[in-house]
């Protein structure tokens, strides 16, 4: 078994056949990655050197139950799994299978990629997207993120024609000047077809929406820049108040996994649901509890507190 004392993450997901494996070596290969599953049961599919950095990979076992072994294992050993000395970060993938091995996004599909040129995150909201999009058929999705190639979207239609003719009509053109702030002149869109085949999106939020699911828990991020910040009597902004709170970890000496954090949580009142994610190379975690008066007990209690004696992760 792979040893070292880097930390190790288990994530609150669907259990899955297929395992998402990040941080990878550069251009790992698929023994590299054969080798480190194996102890665990048989690997029928792989896909290596996935993502912007080619560091990314998906591992597809046998049996459910072997991909289980694997994450459990990982989840609470002491003894991260590694590669080439580097800590390899394990987790379920949305996907049930691996079904295009070569990732390139030719062939078409009912989710579509788009890179927005010359813009900041900030200039096109989802709104305007959703808009754009709609025009062509009921956008089912949208997930927006950053990555090296710049400011990009994920929009899921319902099938891959209409996908089809929304990137015929709107790739390598711009969206409407009228829709894009004044400082703004041009934002070409560069479209092509995502692998994914349906996304997985958690929170409503101004960076991802699901308009098939009108009781997805909203993250407060949604209402940025919608609501008039509220001014406190010592002049000061105050933060929007949300059942969910948003808890950044720092000062990470041991492990911190959904079941410490629901112990250290709970404390407060019951806690509905966690979520752990890697954000600008830190780990956060969403903690979303039954109303607001309790999450406001909560934050007020713990914020800048130590989750472990010493000093360690705060």
């Amino acid at each position: 078994m792979p040893s070292g004392s880097a930390t190790q993450f288990r994530y609150t997901q669907t259990p899955s056949k297929v395992l998402h494996l990040r941080n990878m070596p550069w251009e790992c290969t698929e023994e590299e990655l054969v080798e480190l599953c194996k102890p665990f049961g048989r690997v029928v599919n792989t896909m290596c050197n996935v993502g912007a950095n080619r560091n990314q990979a998906f591992v597809e076992f046998a049996d459910q139950n072997q991909a289980i072994s694997m994450v459990s294992y990982y989840a609470s050993s002491s003894e991260p799994a590694q590669v080439r000395g580097k800590t390899v970060y394990i987790q379920y993938s949305n996907r049930q299978e691996i079904t295009n091995n070569k990732g390139t996004g030719d062939s078409s599909g009912n989710v579509l990629l788009v890179t927005f040129e010359g813009v900041q995150p900030n200039d096109v909201t989802i709104e305007v997207i959703h808009l754009v999009f709609s025009a062509f058929g009921f956008v089912h999705k949208i997930a927006t993120f950053e990555k090296a190639a710049g400011f990009q979207a994920l929009i899921q239609y319902t099938d891959a024609p209409t996908a089809l003719e929304a990137k015929n009509s709107l790739d390598g053109r711009s969206i409407p000047k009228y829709l894009l702030p004044e400082h703004i002149s041009a934002c070409h869109m560069r479209i092509t077809f995502s692998a994914h085949k349906d996304l997985n999106i958690k929170f409503q939020s101004h960076r991802s929406r699901d308009y098939t699911n009108p009781y997805l828990p909203v993250n407060q991020t949604a209402i940025e820049g919608i609501v008039q910040p509220t001014v406190g009597p010592d002049g000061k902004i105050k933060e929007p108040e949300s059942n969910v709170l948003l808890a950044s970890i720092e000062n990470m000496q041991y492990a911190v996994t959904v079941d410490v954090l629901h112990t250290v949580f709970s404390a407060f009142g019951a806690v509905q649901k966690i979520a752990m994610f890697e954000k600008n190379g830190g780990m956060q975690a969403l903690i979303q509890y039954p109303d607001i008066t309790t999450a406001a007990v909560a934050k007020q209690a713990l914020e800048g507190h130590c989750i472990y004696d010493g000093g360690y992760c705060s």
